[in-house]
Formats: structure tokens, C-alpha cells, sequence
């Protein structure tokens, strides 16, 4: 099982017009989309940039509000993980002593605390922390 970051979810919206990076694309035809969640955390960041974007490309960022309302919303209506007090508790014993971003820090206690593989491109930002990490930009 397996805990989308956001940079992956952002990717796999390239798959409908093909422009997906071939690694990814591979790895997520291997597996059950059903095997996969979110965090309430990645909505917030998905929905964040795609409010920056409105301010500079009304058009990109009606795109890609509908394929968040459309598709991601549905698509894990009832794999979307909250932010709950045990998540909340041990994200602030892990955030103390090697300060990283509040959000990559309760992605990686939502995976922890739910026994899933964190999937992301930016493995380097939850070095040193005990979860199981993948990166599907890489060959496998």
C-alpha cells in the first residue's frame, strides 16, 4: 500500500495527455490504484498552487481545478487520510529534532502511522526518518 506525495500526484495528471515520465508511468500500471491514498495535506498544496495560479493564468488554473474537482476528488474520495491526534502528536516528536517542512513531515507521519510506502520524487526530504520510501522517477 502506498501514500501518493504530492510531486507524484502532480505527475500522474500527465497521464491523460501522455506527457507522464516513463518510469512513472510504468510503476503505476503495475500496481492496483486502489493500493494508493492521499493526505489532507496533499489536497491543501494541490488546492494552494492551483489558487497562486489563478493570479497569473486564469485558463492553466480552471484546468486544473477541474481535473481536481473532476477527477482527483472523486478518484480518492475514500482514500484521502486525515490528520488525526496520534498523526498530529508523533509528527511533533519527529519535526523537533531535525526541523523539515511541517507539510513533508505530517505526509511522512500519515505514511508511518499507516504502514504505507511513501511514494515521491523527493526522497532526500525524508531522509533519516523510519518509513519505507519509493521513488518511481527511478528505473525499477
Amino acid at each position: 500500500m502506498y501514500l501518493l506525495d504530492t510531486n507524484i500526484l502532480s505527475e500522474l495528471r500527465k497521464f491523460h495527455n501522455n506527457t507522464i515520465d516513463e518510469n512513472v508511468r510504468k510503476w503505476f500500471e503495475q500496481i492496483m490504484p486502489s493500493q494508493t491514498y492521499i493526505s489532507v495535506i496533499s489536497l491543501m498544496e494541490i488546492q494552494m498552487g492551483i489558487s497562486l495560479k489563478k493570479r497569473k493564468d486564469v485558463l492553466q488554473a480552471a484546468h486544473l481545478q477541474q481535473w481536481f474537482n473532476d477527477m482527483l476528488l472523486p478518484l480518492y474520495q475514500t482514500r484521502t487520510l486525515p490528520i488525526n491526534a496520534e498523526i498530529a502528536l508523533s509528527c511533533a516528536e519527529l519535526h523537533i529534532p531535525n526541523r523539515r517542512s511541517l507539510n513533508d513531515t505530517l505526509i511522512a507521519t500519515t505514511a508511518i502511522q499507516h504502514k504505507l510506502t511513501l511514494v515521491t520524487r523527493n526522497t532526500k526530504d525524508f531522509q533519516g526518518l523510519k518509513l519505507r520510501l519509493l521513488n518511481p522517477f527511478e528505473p525499477h
